[in-house]
């Protein structure tokens, strides 16, 4: 056996306080050596978020013994990336033309565009046509404040983000709020009834069969989550309104799921959720924070739905300080926490892979499992609360420890992909084999990747 680095050991063991203390981080084995290359440790903390998520899963399967799990680091690595291989036919552009990195006046600033109504208020704000190319987009920004013109994006409900330096992150408001936040906020629930096998051991071969997944959520961390629980047995009913589409991401985290057409803004669509809900074990929701209360469903409303509600959260900003409701996406948090950051005269030098997304969706699914495993021994259900903002934290604290990875890994070869072909609404795929283990426990998805609202919204 190879022997891995350590720079997942202090990650692994803050993630493991958060969720679970009496689990000890010597308890994951890693092997491989392997990395990333990046100035950060992205590879520890790949190996650090799925660890938590398969030592959560042991604590579930096993009851009464002590968890144990191993992960794969090159796998691990890159499933930071894409798990998914098309056979045949290529995937979707992931970005919108106008999504980037612009030189402004004074700096640098990052648009996020991807969804249509996000690409018009950003141009808007710009004083430009929705039809505006990337070259128009660029030369208007460069006459422009890059922190003021963030602060009109944002008015106008766009997403943009200002690069930082770190410690001027550190000095802001919002930098200061994260840094005192926990890695995962914790809230109370209230007591259930043991239906639905709550209280049943599981089967440690497909340790979720038979646990209801409610999903409402986006690109990409949330996502992710849902599909690692899937990849145990879980059932993921994925609800999107009209409109919304990642047409890149779709094929990569719909698997295992059954997706639905459910708008809550509809006194129908609010019926339908809440009897939805009634049935659901885990709800797993990536809204910014107050979205769900304007609907009348705020925390307290859900655990009344469903008493013993395991109910897991993601936010980009933070849960505290002034930007806790700011829209936000992985890119723009390494831009505003300096994680882009690579100079004052150099142009932004982001991660390689969406890892704070990654980090967060699998940060995400380990606390649905400790939830789980909590209710079984309590019956009591409750909030878990996690961001990008806070893992960004996390990454940068670990990365003064770490060596930089100059010569990282290249493309995943032939040899990490399951042999198995799935055959998905858009073509044959592969997907990388299991980056992580847990004795007795199969890894692999029912279903195959479909379009979203593609199903009735039911359960099966």
């Amino acid at each position: 056996m190879v022997i891995a680095p350590s720079d997942h050991t202090d990650m692994l063991r803050r993630l493991l306080a958060a969720l679970d203390p009496d689990t000890p981080p010597d308890a994951l084995r890693v092997e491989g050596r392997a990395s990333l290359a990046s100035r950060y440790p992205v590879s520890g903390l790949a190996c650090a978020g799925i660890g938590a998520a398969a030592l959560m899963l042991a604590r579930w399967a096993r009851p009464g013994e002590p968890p144990a799990a191993d992960v794969d680091r090159s796998l691990a690595s890159w499933w930071f990336g894409f798990g998914i291989r098309p056979l045949g036919w290529t995937l979707p552009d992931v970005r919108d033309a106008v999504t980037g990195d612009y030189a402004a006046r004074d700096g640098w600033i990052r648009l996020h565009a991807n969804a249509a109504h996000h690409r018009r208020r950003a141009l808007a704000a710009l004083g430009l046509p929705d039809d505006a190319v990337h070259a128009v987009v660029a030369d208007r920004i460069r006459r422009e404040s890059a922190g003021a013109l963030e602060d009109a994006i944002v008015d106008r409900g766009g997403c943009a983000a200002a690069l930082r330096a770190p410690q001027a992150w550190l000095d802001h408001p919002q930098g200061r709020a994260v840094a005192a936040e926990p890695l995962v906020h914790r809230l109370p629930g209230l007591a259930g009834t043991p239906d639905a096998g709550w209280l049943d051991d599981p089967d440690p071969g497909r340790p979720l069969a038979g646990i209801r997944v409610l999903d409402l959520t986006r690109v990409l961390a949330g996502p992710v989550a849902t599909r690692f629980l899937a990849a145990y047995g879980a059932r993921v009913l994925r609800l999107d309104p009209e409109g919304w589409d990642e047409p890149g991401m779709v094929p990569e985290v719909t698997v295992g799921k059954r997706c639905a057409f459910l708008d809550l803004r509809r006194p129908d669509g609010m019926e339908r959720f809440r009897a939805l809900l009634a049935r659901a074990d885990v709800l797993v929701h990536g809204y910014r924070p107050g979205a769900l209360d304007a609907l009348g469903l705020d925390a307290e409303t859900r655990q009344a739905i469903r008493p013993g509600l395991v109910d897991v959260c993601l936010d980009a900003w933070g849960w505290t300080g002034p930007w806790r409701a700011r829209r936000g996406f992985d890119s723009l948090v390494q831009m505003s926490a300096g994680i882009a950051w690579a100079g004052a005269d150099a142009a932004p030098d982001p991660l390689p892979v969406q890892a704070l997304d990654q980090s967060a969706g699998y940060l995400m699914a380990a606390c649905a499992l400790r939830g789980l495993t909590l209710r079984r021994e309590t019956g009591l259900g409750g909030g878990w609360r996690v961001s990008l903002a806070r893992m960004a934290r996390l990454l940068q604290e670990a990365a003064g420890a770490a060596p930089v990875a100059r010569n990282g890994l290249g493309d995943a070869p032939d040899a990490v992909y399951d042999p198995a072909v799935e055959q998905t609404a858009w073509g044959a795929v592969q997907r990388l084999r299991a980056p992580c283990h847990v004795a007795g426990a199969r890894w692999g998805w029912d279903l195959p990747a479909g379009p979203l609202r593609s199903g009735p919204p039911d359960w099966w």
